[in-house]
């Protein structure tokens, strides 16, 4: 039996972050441009969190919000799920599925290296299934 392939192998590596103090327009703006759903969000090279175009869509939808004044800091989720460049495809499967997240973001000491997402799994699945099932 083959071994799993590590993550690595299916991120997407050197994502777009955005910095902690910008604000919700900047991070809407980027993910527009280019084609994005997820941001982590750094302190200097640290993630600190994580930040979707869902997250923004509803936040940005509220009242009384000015998202040319609200920080990404404010509004991200800090408990990013994070795994290490060679952790197993199928350990992050299973913490994804049981976080119910639509990425995980993959740091080396603490430093953003990469990000897996749904579209990421869709690929590494039409990958093991045409190369592993033949």
């Amino acid at each position: 039996m083959k071994a799993v392939p590590t993550i690595q192998r299916y991120m997407t590596p050197h994502p777009h972050t955005i910095a902690a103090g910008r604000t919700l327009r900047a991070a809407h703006n980027t993910m527009r441009e280019e084609g994005i759903r997820h941001l982590p969000v750094i302190r200097g090279e640290v993630v600190i969190g994580i930040v979707s175009d869902r997250d923004l869509a509803i936040i940005m939808s509220l009242k009384d919000v000015n998202p040319d004044v609200i920080t990404v800091e404010e509004a991200m989720t800090p408990d990013v799920v994070s795994v290490e460049p060679d952790t197993p495809l199928d350990e992050v499967a299973v913490v994804m599925a049981e976080r119910k997240v639509g990425s995980v973001v993959v740091a080396q000491n603490h430093k953003v290296v990469g990000i897996f997402t749904t579209v990421d799994a869709m690929g590494a699945l039409v990958d093991l299934l045409r190369t592993r099932l033949r």
